[in-house]
C-alpha cells in the first residue's frame, strides 16, 4: 500500500456514507471531508484539495457527474463514481467528464481497494498525458482513445489492464510516437478486423 490518501466522500444516504467512510479508514486512508449534496462536494473539494473523490451519482442539488465536471474545471482530482446500477450511458458521460472509475453498489472493502488502485494508476497515466499534451481537455480526449485501445488489446490478446497499458507504452516508445497516436492506430487496425 502506498501513502495514505486524503479522500472526500460525497454520499447522500447516511448509512452508505458511514459504510464507505469506515472501509476507507480500514484501508488506512483518511476521510478529510464528507458531503451530502453535489454543490457542497464541489466547495469542499476546492477548499480541501483531496487526493481522491468518491461520489455517489445521485446527489441532491447537483448530480455526481456534474459536480465532478465543476471540480475538474478548477482542479483535476482523481474521482470514482458510485451508482446503484450499471448504466452504459452514465458510464460514458462520467468518463467524458474525467471520472476514472465506476463502482456499483453494494460495495465492500475489496471493491474500494481495487477501485482506488486502478483510479490512481489511471490518474498517473492521465497526468503524464497532460504533461505531454499541456492541456486538460486534450488529455481527456486522448484518455478516451487510450481506454478504447487498452480494451481492444485486452480482448484480442487476453491481457489484463496493466499489461495492455504496458504494451501500448512499449509501442509508443518503439515507434517514437505519442501514446494517443498509437492508441488511434490500434483502434483503426481493430476496425479492419470487424467483419460486419
Amino acid at each position: 500500500m502506498g501513502k495514505p490518501l486524503r479522500i472526500l466522500v460525497a454520499e447522500d444516504e447516511y448509512l452508505c456514507l458511514m459504510g464507505l467512510k469506515s472501509n476507507i479508514e480500514e484501508l488506512g486512508h483518511q476521510v478529510v471531508a464528507e458531503a451530502t449534496d453535489g454543490m457542497k462536494a464541489v466547495e469542499l473539494a476546492i477548499e480541501k484539495k483531496p487526493d481522491l473523490v468518491i461520489m455517489d451519482i445521485n446527489m441532491p442539488i447537483l448530480d455526481g457527474i456534474e459536480a465532478i465536471k465543476k471540480m475538474n474545471e478548477v482542479l483535476f482530482i482523481p474521482s470514482i463514481i458510485v451508482s446503484g446500477y450499471h448504466d452504459e450511458n452514465l458510464i460514458k458521460r462520467a468518463t467524458k467528464e474525467g471520472v476514472l472509475y465506476y463502482l456499483i453498489k453494494p460495495i465492500d472493502i475489496r471493491d474500494i481497494k481495487v477501485a482506488i488502485n486502478i483510479t490512481l494508476a489511471r490518474f498517473e497515466e492521465f497526468t503524464k498525458l497532460q504533461d505531454e499534451l499541456k492541456d486538460t481537455k486534450k488529455a481527456l480526449e486522448a484518455r478516451k482513445y487510450i481506454e478504447r485501445a487498452k480494451g481492444i488489446l485486452m480482448d484480442r490478446m487476453d491481457l489484463k489492464e496493466p499489461e495492455a497499458m504496458k504494451r501500448l507504452q512499449k509501442m509508443s516508445r518503439d515507434h517514437n510516437k505519442k501514446l494517443v497516436e498509437v492508441a488511434k492506430e490500434v483502434i483503426e487496425a481493430d476496425k479492419l478486423f470487424e467483419f460486419e
